[in-house]
Parts: C-alpha cells; structure tokens; sequence
C-alpha cells in the first residue's frame, strides 16, 4: 500500500529541487509532462542530481556528467552504469507527494 509523503509546494521550485523525507533525499524535476522524483545522489560518485542540469528529459550529473532518464532513473551515459531509484509522484491541493513505500 502507497505511504504518500509530502515533499514540497507545487508552486516551490522551477526546474529542480532537492528534498529530504525522513533521511531519504530526493530530487525533484519539472518536465512538460510532469513532476518526477529520483534518488538525489548519483549512482556513479556522490553528487546531488538535483543540482544538475536538464536537457531534453535527462538530467546531467554535476560531478562527472553522467546522464539519467528523468522518467525513469535509467542510465543515458556513462560513467555511471547503475541506474537511480524513481519513485511515484502525485500532486494534489497544490502539494508534490513521493511515495515513501517505493523508496524502501
């Protein structure tokens, strides 16, 4: 069953974001089709994927440059090869909730 965590205001941020759920940092990310959340951390080298930027629905680690599927989490480059976690994302009365059940 969905455990449905607030994250932060629709109307927060623009782009990106970063957000921390009990311990848990997320990013947030705006596309045209809607907000999505991924694991914060880079699955190559610590670095904040929030703090990226965004081409065409990929976001580019700030460290190294590797790329990942905003949608998805899924690897676009290299270096790194393991994709990030993706979670389900809902917003509603002007909130962005993260499924915390999916990020156990």
């Amino acid at each position: 069953m969905a455990e449905w965590k607030p994250a932060v205001k629709e109307d927060g941020f623009r782009n990106s974001t970063r957000v921390e759920i009990d311990g848990k940092p997320f990013a947030l990310f705006r596309l045209e089709d809607g907000i999505y959340a991924l694991d914060d951390i880079c699955s190559h080298e610590y670095s904040r994927l929030s703090e990226g930027e965004i081409w065409d629905g990929e976001v580019y680690c700030p460290k190294h440059g590797s790329r990942f599927d905003i949608r998805n989490g899924q690897v676009r480059s290299f270096p790194a090869m393991v994709p990030v976690g993706s979670y389900p994302v809902r917003v509603e009365d002007g909130m962005v909730y993260i499924d915390m059940e999916a990020a156990e």
